[in-house]
């Protein structure tokens, strides 16, 4: 093996052509480094440079081991300022995985600014519900999720509440409390309700059943649909009622509308969190960097 000590040598007499300035540029005597190029030529097995008494010049195997030399400690350089950024978080790779996150511009804003800011870190983009978030986190498939809460143990996740938003509900246009400026919720108690199945989030699922508890009933469920625009869809097509996150409530179309709920709840059960999550047993300073931008420039 050519340790780069001495690729640095034979760089710097190629590039002076002069045994003692290269010397003095490497700050050593000139007898050790002859030596060094002799050994160097050997370990090739090719003369590098012609010598006499007058001049020094590159053998052709000397000039093409010159692109070598320069190329190789270009490569070695290049390779520690990675591994540096990677070890700083500047650089790598990130996975996330998320919910529908098209209605939260603030956070499209954050990912925005940081692809912008660290433009060496690279993204594979996952959409996945909550539980399938929780799965790729624990396993490792995934860096950094985005999701409701999970309603079940996560001991090796992180979970940080970055947005809240009330729930509103969805109504047909037709429905007879859709004139309201606010819905009680006890007056929903005979609707259908169309709603994402358990088991894709069972704690959003299980968030929006309690809430209901609390104002004298349990939701008759009819419908399921994983995504919530498809909630959105079965309540436009008269399937049932939804409660859905207010970020979901686009202008009242003319088949549909949303209007506040009015309970007599706690907060914990009248609003929505989307979540930022991540496994803290995994070590990634990447990760860690993108934590802390999101954090930041979500909640300060």
């Amino acid at each position: 093996m050519i340790e780069t000590r001495l690729l640095r040598q034979f760089i710097a007499v190629a590039e002076e052509l002069h045994f003692n300035r290269a010397a003095e540029r490497l700050h050593m005597a000139q007898p050790p480094l002859s030596q060094a190029i002799r050994r160097l030529e050997q370990e090739i097995g090719s003369a590098l440079f012609e010598r006499n008494n007058r001049s020094v010049a590159l053998t052709p195997a000397g000039a093409a081991f010159l692109e070598t030399a320069r190329g190789t400690l270009a490569a070695l350089e290049e390779g520690v300022a990675h591994t540096r950024r990677v070890a700083q978080g500047m650089a790598g790779h990130l996975t996330l995985t998320f919910l529908n996150i098209a209605p939260y511009a603030e956070l499209l804003r954050a990912l925005r600014d940081y692809r912008r800011d660290t433009p060496a870190v690279a993204f594979t983009l996952r959409e996945a519900s909550t539980r399938e978030q929780v799965a790729a986190l624990e396993s490792g498939a995934a860096d950094v999720g985005f999701l409701r809460t999970p309603g079940t143990t996560t001991p090796d996740l992180c979970l940080e509440p970055i947005l809240r938003e009330p729930i509103v509900v969805a109504l047909p246009a037709g429905h007879s409390r859709a004139g309201q400026d606010a819905v009680a919720l006890a007056s929903l108690a005979d609707e259908a309700f169309v709603a994402s199945p358990r088991a894709s989030g069972q704690g959003f699922h299980d968030q929006l059943v309690q809430l209901c508890r609390t104002a004298g009933f349990a939701p008759r469920i009819v419908q399921h649909g994983r995504q919530l625009q498809t909630l959105v869809a079965l309540v436009a097509a008269g399937f049932g009622i939804a409660m859905l996150p207010a970020s979901l409530a686009l202008p009242d179309r003319s088949d549909i509308v949303f209007r506040p709920l009015l309970a007599d709840a706690p907060d914990s059960l009248l609003q929505l969190e989307l979540l930022m999550a991540w496994n803290h047993v995994r070590v990634s300073p990447v990760r860690d960097r993108f934590i802390d931008a999101i954090r930041r420039a979500m909640v300060g």
